[in-house]
């Protein structure tokens, strides 16, 4: 059974979030919410997807925190990605590649 669009498939959430740090900066979790959003064409994440994936993050130490000011002068806690969060990052995407080419190396087999 397909997928909606909207959701996140599996395993690529910390790849995305700790890419987006990489090339954003810190961001509040709204923030990065709508910035993969943005990124992606529409996939959506919601509180329920994106806070539990950065307190998970945070406690692998991949990312830290740290309390702020917003666009709109509300307090934020802003995220930012770590030396570790950095090798890490470089470990998913070279899985993340090797992952992609097998699967179309498989895709375009017709034998």
């Amino acid at each position: 059974m397909p997928t909606p669009d909207s959701e996140v498939p599996y395993g690529t959430l910390d790849l995305m979030v700790l890419k987006t740090l990489a090339v954003m900066g810190p961001l509040h979790g709204y923030g990065l919410a709508r910035r993969i959003e943005q990124v992606t064409g529409g996939l959506a994440l919601n509180q329920g997807t994106i806070y539990p994936a950065l307190l998970r993050l945070e406690q692998k130490a991949w990312i830290k925190s740290s309390w702020g000011t917003s666009d709109n002068n509300r307090r934020a806690r802003f995220y930012a990605i770590t030396a570790a969060g950095r090798r890490q990052l470089a470990a998913e995407a070279a899985l993340w590649a090797r992952t992609v080419s097998m699967v179309n190396r498989l895709l375009e087999d017709e034998s």
